[in-house]
């Protein structure tokens, strides 16, 4: 028995007013999303033509567009056609299902962009951007670029923090320094001070040693070696 190659009719489903619905209704959100990057994209042309403007209205703006464009590759069309047999049982379910699809995809999509721009910082970090380039025009020096070789880069962006960083230590050393000397001569006085007062000590111990023997040569003596004397 002969196969037959003409192709199965009930995997190809005939459009019903279903399916002209839907495809009207995918036509309405094309032209919708088209009309809307149109008039998205005259609004932007201004940030656009300037992408050094202001970046981060920049960056918040092509969000925005790649949103919209996300959400009008989700359309009501392709939804229906993907989940074609449970749209052909029950299409106002259907679409009830794909609004909030769409709504917790944005949500979504809107929640990460924010997660992204509070990890990173990027708010901050776009307008110092913005705040570096109004600083760089009005530099008349030539702007670094890389020369092609990582190790002349590397050297060229590193070196310059050494060289502060030694001149930073060279500056600690002298007033280490400075302050040892201090110390030291502190060091010096003290000892002399201390020296001085040995000495006096030394002369006062001689003086009360001779007072000492001489009392005790004169309680040495009789009173009658006393009177002979006399």
């Amino acid at each position: 028995m002969e196969e037959s190659t003409e192709p199965d009719r009930k995997e190809i489903p005939e459009k019903n007013e279903g399916d002209k619905s839907v495809e009207d209704q995918a036509g309405r959100e094309d032209a919708s999303a088209q009309s809307s990057e149109q008039s998205t994209s005259t609004e932007n042309k201004s940030d656009v033509s300037d992408p050094r403007g202001n970046r981060l209205k920049l960056f918040n703006k092509v969000m925005e567009k790649s949103l919209q464009k996300v959400i009008a590759d989700s359309s009501f069309h392709r939804f229906a056609k993907t989940f074609h047999p449970f749209y052909k049982q029950k299409p106002q379910l259907t679409e009830v299902i794909h609004k909030q699809f769409v709504s917790e995809l944005e949500r979504s999509i809107q929640d990460d962009i924010t997660q992204i721009m509070d990890e990173g910082n990027l708010q901050c970090k776009l307008e110092e951007l913005d705040r570096l380039e109004e600083v760089a025009k009005e530099s008349t020096e030539p702007a670094w670029r890389p020369s092609g070789v990582p190790e002349q880069d590397l050297c060229s962006f590193v070196m310059p923090y050494y060289l502060q960083q030694r001149e930073y230590l060279r500056r600690e050393l002298k007033k280490l320094q400075k302050e040892n000397a201090a110390l030291a001569q502190k060091v010096r006085a003290g000892r002399e001070r201390i020296a001085q007062s040995e000495q006096l000590i030394a002369s006062g111990v001689e003086e009360w040693r001779a007072s000492a023997s001489t009392l005790d040569a004169l309680a040495s003596l009789s009173p009658m070696q006393n009177f002979d004397s006399l």
